[in-house]
């Protein structure tokens, strides 16, 4: 299974049609949060919008894992926490967001949600937790925070890891977990793109500018994740997390 994930692309037109344009070359495309951008002058309403509408011209037999991040709430839920309440009206055939869990080929993917509080951290807990039980032979996080004291959170001058995150990566120790937030991880002196936590290997991409995303590809039967970037490309395997040659 080849997986391409990119992360952060926040509402970055050019790199949306990169995207629609190398999907198919893919078995699955993952998407770990920040598709629209709260800061854009464009209206939110506008952003989900587009959005909604390059997630369904993808091509249509790559399914699309999404799951939200802080960037992307449009609405409150009953405890007053923000959540991408339009994300459920995107899925669709083919397309899985938060909440979801995809099985393929004995591998199960867990859909995280951005959580805003309490209710929400929760609603996260108990999709981990009831995930937990099924048969799976591998199994891999989709969540768009870095886990606390990872450099994976280090943005060359704080960290802005999830605790919640080291605390369940600890209790269930999935195989993977692909998320992203922190843009410049990867760029700050002696920055990171993958970190190994016990036998846990998480993953952020980082964030460039320009029409082509920063990327990793990851190729499950060879047991290795190859991040691109527009400088170059490394390699690791997923087995030991040991970096690979180019």
């Amino acid at each position: 299974m080849r997986i391409l994930s990119v992360a952060d692309l926040h509402y970055t037109l050019k790199q949306w049609d990169w995207l629609k344009g190398v999907a198919e070359g893919f078995d699955l495309l993952v998407l770990p949060g920040d598709l629209l951008d709260i800061v854009s002058p464009v209206a939110l309403d506008v952003q989900i919008l587009v959005v909604k509408k390059y997630l369904r011209r993808l091509p249509g037999k790559t399914p699309v894992l999404v799951t939200s991040g802080n960037h992307d709430g449009d609405k409150w839920n009953e405890a007053g926490e923000q959540v991408a309440d339009w994300l459920k009206s995107a899925a669709g055939t083919g397309i899985f967001s938060d909440g979801d869990s995809f099985e393929r080929d004995g591998i199960l993917f867990t859909l995280c949600p951005w959580w805003d509080g309490e209710e929400s951290r929760a609603e996260v807990a108990r999709l981990l937790e009831k995930d937990s039980k099924k048969p799976k032979e591998k199994w891999i996080w989709i969540y768009h925070a870095p886990p606390a004291g990872s450099p994976l959170a280090f943005d060359g001058k704080r960290e802005f890891g999830d605790t919640a995150l080291s605390g369940w990566i600890e209790e269930h120790h999935p195989d993977l977990v692909i998320g992203g937030h922190i843009h410049q991880a990867p760029f700050t002196r002696n920055g990171v793109w993958f970190d190994r936590i016990g036998t846990t290997m998480v993953f952020n991409a980082g964030r460039q500018i320009g029409p082509v995303p920063t990327s990793i590809e990851f190729d499950l039967s060879a047991g290795t994740a190859t991040w691109r970037w527009m400088e170059g490309a490394e390699s690791v395997c997923l087995t030991t997390g040991q970096r690979l040659d180019p």
